[in-house]
Parts: C-alpha cells; structure tokens; sequence
C-alpha cells in the first residue's frame, strides 16, 4: 500500500481541500456533490486525479 507523509502528505492534504472547496462551489447536484467528496475523502490521491479529469468544477 502506497504510504504518503511529510512534505507530500501536506500538498496532497491541500489538493484535496481545494478540490472539495471546488465540488462544493459547483453547479453540480447535491448528489453528485457528495459522491465526488466521498470520492476525494476516501481515496485521496486516485480520487483527487479522477476529479482533476473528470469532475465538476467551481463556476
């Protein structure tokens, strides 16, 4: 398993934070909303990537 701390652990914290700050500030649905949170929360790196590419962005 793929362990991430320090340095990394901090930027990635900070990613995810600025992609839930995005999700939420998005035009998407409610349900979307939280399915794309639970996305990044979850799986911080894979999750943070997949809405990097695919997910909803702030308007």
């Amino acid at each position: 398993m793929l362990e991430i701390g320090g340095l990394g652990g901090l930027i990635l914290l900070v990613l995810d934070l600025w992609a839930i700050v995005s999700i939420l500030g998005s035009k998407a649905g409610t349900g979307a909303k939280v399915l794309w949170c639970l996305l990044v929360v979850v799986l911080p790196l894979i999750g943070f990537l997949v809405w990097l590419l695919f997910g909803p962005r702030a308007s």
